[in-house]
């Protein structure tokens, strides 16, 4: 693995990709001013001008970077740009709607300070809403002053791959490796995450920080529809278990939790999930499987 220069600290980069939901944005921002330990660089990712709030935090560096003329918006995409725009050693990826406490990018910097042979990390989620209706900026302040006035740090511990709403790497790794984000995953790239750490993990550890916590809000805004999502939970890791990056057995229990959740809240689904147009997306790519043509890129043109 290609090494940073001895003696010499670590530049901590954070990088949030973004997609029309510039108030949630402009809250997070606030968050990491917050931070006992400022990012070296902000790099701030839009799919167009109008992801972006009015006002955008003052760091020392903060950099935006745009899609390039005519390129079909995507997680994967916009986190590949972000990596290449970085000058950073380490890249901590946040999602747009992210809250982390204001010693997280100082537990992750001393987290790779420490072990050379570490390439990732993911945090502690002290609550996530992305299962269920939400949470409000000012559910996720309670949950992180509640945490911090109990005093809690948690343990490290080994994990295969990360969680993308808060994911840090080691940028020379990365790059000595020619690790991407699977552009081949568009749109909101479901389990690009998971498939770009498990493959950085067979060059070093990743570890789960427990000094590193946060709260992710699960904005519902922004996202991409139910049936394109519901195509893409089985044709995604459909595509990632062919191509080995997730184990088959990982890979069937996610499909068949998905198509089960679907299927049993379809009749009465919740008022922030669009269960009906998941379960079609399902069975879309179900019948594309027994067709021989199951492929993520499909959803761009459902």
């Amino acid at each position: 693995m290609a090494a940073e220069r001895p003696g010499r600290a670590l530049r901590l980069a954070v990088g949030i990709p973004t997609s029309g939901r510039p108030a949630i944005l402009a809250e997070t921002l606030a968050e990491l001013e917050r931070q006992t330990r400022p990012p070296d660089e902000v790099l701030i990712g839009p799919t167009a001008a109008t992801d972006l709030p009015e006002r955008i935090a003052g760091f020392a560096s903060l950099r935006i970077v745009p899609l390039p003329s005519g390129a079909i918006a995507g997680a994967s995409l916009q986190r590949n740009l972000l990596l290449d725009a970085t000058t950073a050693d380490i890249l901590l990826f946040l999602d747009d709607d992210f809250f982390p406490d204001p010693t997280y990018l100082a537990a992750v910097e001393a987290a790779f300070a420490a072990d050379p042979g570490l390439v990732g990390t993911t945090g502690t989620l002290l609550a996530d809403g992305a299962p269920g209706p939400g949470l409000t900026p000012v559910m996720a302040r309670e949950t992180l002053a509640r945490d911090k006035a109990a005093g809690r740090t948690g343990t490290d511990t080994l994990v295969p791959g990360t969680y993308g709403c808060n994911m840090a790497f080691r940028v020379a790794a990365v790059r000595e490796h020619n690790i991407r984000f699977d552009e081949n995953l568009p749109y909101y790239s479901w389990q690009e995450d998971n498939d770009f750490s498990r493959r950085l993990g067979r060059h070093g550890n990743i570890l789960r920080l427990g000094a590193a916590r946060g709260v992710h809000l699960g904005h519902k805004g922004g996202k991409t529809s139910g049936v394109r999502l519901g195509y893409s939970q089985v044709a995604n890791f459909v595509y990632l278990m062919r191509k080995g990056s997730v184990p088959g057995g990982v890979a069937v229990r996610h499909i068949l939790r998905n198509l089960a959740a679907n299927l049993l809240h379809a009749a009465r689904p919740e008022p922030w999930v669009d269960r009906r147009g998941r379960l079609r997306g399902n069975i879309l790519a179900l019948a594309d499987l027994l067709r021989g043509r199951c492929d993520p890129r499909r959803i761009t043109s459902l």
